[in-house]
């Protein structure tokens, strides 16, 4: 168990974490939430020993082992991934080569009875002992099957680090992490660099963790799977609250809504009281009621109203210039990069698209990281030429883009109020500071350099740059990324109200859900088009995963077929020279009655699940959420294990 106890943390003359106290219990899985700049990672740090409180202390046990994620870390891109990946199991492999070392000098020796004889018995069975416990796999079949399940493709993991981008470098990092198995998982904002794919096998990893998580995230169904227990943070004080997240949010509201009900309640009679003694307070006849008032007063106890942060963005995009039908197109389009020196072929990263994006539309575009999203902006935005095809903007299309990496778009030199100024023309020059106090930049915080702001305040800067001027095509390359839930909320309800054209790249699925009518997936060199929201994808992606299940198990049979009808008939043979003997036929049978079972088990399991889908996409007032949700990640669970096990015997 890690305990916290009265941490305080300040930087000159503001605190940021004021006396803070809670415990993290074996196994406990907690959310720390609240908004950009409330502590949060400082909470992280603070645990994994990298900083150090201003008073207070942390107690942990000795022997506990700790993982630690930041969101912003160095590291080395001088090895391959697999290699990376590899590097914590050193320990393990220093265990295996003194075992073998061991091993040889007991087979050498001759002195059984000695006590240096029986030290390195009692050695080579403790070194044993701990290498059974530790891994239930080979290291590098675990690393492999880490790495892909975060979205790596197998023939990519020889690949040297300082090829992939920086969102797949940490993907390297986090697998690190993860293979550790440590008894406590500190992870800061694990999901701003995954794909929806791999933030459900994450999500499912984290649901089975045995140890200790505490992990900062904005995406609240990832928080919903994977947490038990949410701990706010706001002005420097914490809230504990032993539920999910989802749960959190009603219960805070209902405690703040009893706490003032109960406040407005003693007022009244706290007010009633004072007007009884100042009306009675000179009446002899009255002294020893005014009295006992008096004492009543003195001895209640206040009831004082918990202190919230209630700034928040506001964000109001203006009115779209009017456009032509046309926004965007592509035809034919072959997208990549050209070679960095010059020479070469260009590095292809998708072929022959078709896309267009009409006016008023709000389009998604959702895939694996690599599979060419960003670089379908960069086309948008003019920076790359087709290597074959065309890509062109539409007639009186004025291009408003949000870049992914923010690091690279602003001058980290230049100060918050510098970074619009530069850009500002006109009228609304008048403003900047009206627009950053929007964006929750006031005071002296508008004097900061970009360089340290954290990652939530550099987005809302690079969002603040896109409301200077009336655009008709927003282009947004991941913009809830190190964004708070709150400021998440405002900007969709923001980009909702817009009446221009949207096109944005994001795997948060909570954000994209009810935002956007159009979806084009990008896999495997292909781009797809959807027509509907992101839940409707993910439903017609899966439906679309198990018909190309099937179809892969149809041409074998049919090609059999084909092949049966083109050879002689063979002449009778006696049932003992049969090709398949009564056991294979018996065996044959039982596979394909249990292929018939999982197949009408998955068809039950999807159908409870859409029931419980809809209860849950509106409850009612009596209605247990968190038990309908525990019982719709088991049916998951179950679903999953059915299919694996009706693709193993499909493959058979």
């Amino acid at each position: 168990m890690i305990s916290i106890n009265n941490i305080t943390v300040a930087f000159g003359g503001y605190t940021l974490l004021d006396d803070i106290s809670f415990h993290v219990s074996d196994g406990e899985h907690i959310a720390l939430v609240g908004k950009n700049g409330a502590g949060k990672s400082t909470i992280l740090k603070l645990i994994a020993g990298v900083d150090h409180p201003t008073s207070g202390s942390i107690m942990k046990p000795k022997e506990q082992t700790v993982g630690y994620l930041p969101q912003i870390m160095n590291y080395s891109k001088d090895t391959t991934v697999i290699e990376a990946a590899m590097s914590v199991f050193a320990d393990h492999f220093t265990m295996g080569e003194r075992v073998e070392e061991i091993s040889r000098e007991l087979g050498e020796r001759t002195d059984y009875e000695s006590q240096a004889y029986h030290r390195l018995i009692e050695e080579l069975n403790e070194l044993n002992d701990k290498l059974a416990m530790a891994q239930s796999e080979s290291p590098a079949v675990l690393a492999e099957k880490t790495l892909v399940g975060l979205g790596f493709k197998k023939s990519e993991l020889g690949r040297q680090r300082s090829t992939f981008s920086q969102g797949w470098n940490m993907r390297v990092e986090l697998a690190k992490v993860l293979l550790t198995k440590p008894d406590v998982l500190l992870l800061d904002e694990p999901t701003n660099h995954l794909d929806i794919e791999s933030i459900q096998w994450l999500e499912d990893y984290l649901y089975g963790y045995r140890g200790s998580v505490v992990l900062i995230s904005h995406d609240r169904r990832f928080l919903d799977r994977v947490t038990t227990r949410t701990v706010e943070i706001v002005l420097g004080h914490i809230y504990d609250y032993k539920v999910p997240y989802s749960k959190y949010v009603e219960l805070r509201h209902e405690r703040m809504e009893q706490q003032r009900a109960a406040y407005e309640n003693q007022q009244r009679m706290i007010e009633k009281t004072e007007e009884f003694i100042e009306r009675f307070r000179y009446k002899p006849t009255k002294s020893n009621q005014v009295q006992s008032r008096i004492k009543q007063l003195e001895k209640i106890e206040r009831i004082e109203i918990d202190e919230e942060d209630n700034s928040a963005l506001s964000v109001k995009f203006p009115p779209a210039p009017r456009s032509g039908q046309i926004v965007f197109q592509a035809k034919a389009l072959t997208g990549g990069y050209p070679p960095r020196d010059g020479s070469g072929s260009h590095k292809v990263v998708f072929t022959d698209v078709d896309l267009t994006v009409e006016r008023g539309e709000k389009v998604a575009f959702v895939g694996r990281n690599g599979e060419g999203k960003s670089t379908m902006m960069k086309y948008i935005t003019g920076e790359l030429r087709p290597v074959s095809g065309s890509a062109s903007l539409g007639y009186n299309v004025a291009l408003g883009y949000y870049a992914q990496n923010q690091e690279d778009v602003l001058d980290r030199n230049d100060t918050v109020y510098d970074t619009l100024d530069k850009v500002a023309v006109g009228d609304i020059r008048t403003k900047l500071r009206d627009i950053l106090g929007a964006f929750l930049f006031r005071g002296n915080d508008v004097d900061k350099k970009v360089a340290v702001l954290s990652g939530g305040e550099r987005s809302r800067l690079a969002m603040a740059k896109l409301i200077l001027h009336p655009y008709n095509l927003l282009a947004l390359d991941e913009p809830t990324n190190h964004m708070d839930i709150r400021s998440k909320d405002v900007l969709k309800q923001a980009l909702q109200r817009y009446d221009g054209t949207l096109v944005i790249v994001s795997h948060d699925r909570d954000f994209l859900d009810g935002l956007v009518d159009k979806v084009y997936e990008f896999r495997d060199g292909h781009v797809k088009e959807f027509l509907g929201g992101v839940q409707d994808f993910i439903e017609k992606r899966r439906i679309e995963t198990l018909q190309d299940l099937e179809r892969t198990s149809q041409p074998a049979e049919v090609k059999s077929s084909k092949d049966e009808k083109k050879q002689p008939e063979p002449a009778p043979k006696s049932p003992t020279a049969s090709n398949l003997s009564f056991q294979e036929q018996k065996e044959l049978r039982r596979k394909q009655k249990r292929i018939e079972s999982c197949e009408k088990k998955i068809a039950d399991l999807e159908t409870q699940m859409k029931e419980l889908e809809k209860v849950l996409a509106a409850p009612s007032a009596d209605t247990d959420i968190d038990a309908l949700t525990r019982q719709y990640l088991e049916l998951k669970r179950t679903l999953d294990r059915t299919m694996e096990e009706w693709m193993e015997l499909n493959e058979q």
